[in-house]
């Protein structure tokens, strides 16, 4: 027999749907762009409530965008072939072998477990690459690092046009060249170029880190661009967080709303960021 929750849960279940309203009208038809990465996504629990939250915010009226990455299940396929990759500053040195199993990854494998996670908690998702519909044209970013795009031209009208019939894309962030060449670029290179185009009113980076913290170790809740330019120059802003600041610094200039950096390993996290008033993780705006 299924117990129904005491009262004293009843009236915090109305108290927080009660104060979500101001921020649910605030969304209502606005585009948030998720980059979808980290620990979570190897994790069964995690990506049902990752998936649980894009259903979620398009029911309440906004227009969800994910782009993901899948770092750690590239790294084990190569593995598995022998096939040895190598980094330079960050980013992974991308040759023909590399290319091809990166994307057999990224728009196969871990492209359709995000669709199917959406799709099995009541959503309509469907899987893209940059290849789709030309949806992400891309230049060589360096020589030396192969076949590693910068995204330079963006379909954004099939996007809005998804987004006209409520079906949610996920995209992996494979890039088409001009001369059909395939290009692997950065998940979180890839997702601010997506919601620069857009000209979207959030782009949220999850990621597996509570957000930018100051040199004592505190989060950030807010900053300014310029305060994010100052903290890099001093060094406290150093590391992994770099590439994520960098792509925040990007979107905003291309006429992104706000950009926030946050855990999303916290339960619910898209969620807390968009509907309460005390957010998540680093918001930074210009």
């Amino acid at each position: 027999m299924m117990k129904r929750p005491q009262n004293k849960d009843w009236i915090a279940t109305a108290r927080t749907l009660s104060s979500a309203v101001p921020y649910i009208l605030r969304y209502d038809g606005a585009t948030v762009v998720v980059k979808f990465g980290g620990n979570a996504m190897g994790d069964k629990a995690a990506m049902d409530s990752f998936a649980r939250d894009i259903v979620l915010m398009q029911q309440v009226g906004v227009n969800p965008v994910v782009v993901h990455g899948g770092g750690p299940m590239i790294n084990s396929l190569l593995d598995r072939l022998g096939i040895k990759s190598d980094f330079v500053r960050g980013k992974r040195v991308t040759d023909q072998p590399t290319v091809e199993v990166v994307e057999m990854v990224l728009s196969g494998l871990v492209n359709k477990r995000i669709v199917q996670a959406i799709n099995d908690q009541g959503g309509r998702a469907i899987g893209l690459s940059g290849k789709d519909a030309k949806l992400m044209v891309c230049e060589e970013t360096d020589p030396s690092l192969g076949f590693v795009g910068t995204p330079v031209e963006m379909n954004v009208d099939f996007l809005r046009g998804l987004a006209k019939d409520e079906i949610i894309p996920v995209i992996a962030p494979i890039g088409t060249g001009r001369n059909g060449e395939t290009y692997n670029v950065n998940g979180d290179t890839a997702a601010g170029a997506i919601a620069g185009a857009l000209k979207a009113d959030r782009l949220l980076l999850l990621t597996d880190v509570a957000g930018v913290k100051d040199a004592e170790g505190n989060v950030l809740t807010a900053m300014t661009a310029d305060e994010v330019r100052r903290l890099t120059d001093e060094g406290v802003i150093s590391g992994g967080m770099i590439p994520k600041t960098e792509t925040a610094l990007e979107a905003l200039e291309k006429g992104v709303r706000a950009v926030v950096i946050l855990d999303g390993r916290a339960p619910n996290a898209c969620l807390l960021e968009l509907f309460t008033d005390h957010g998540a993780g680093s918001m930074i705006r210009v």
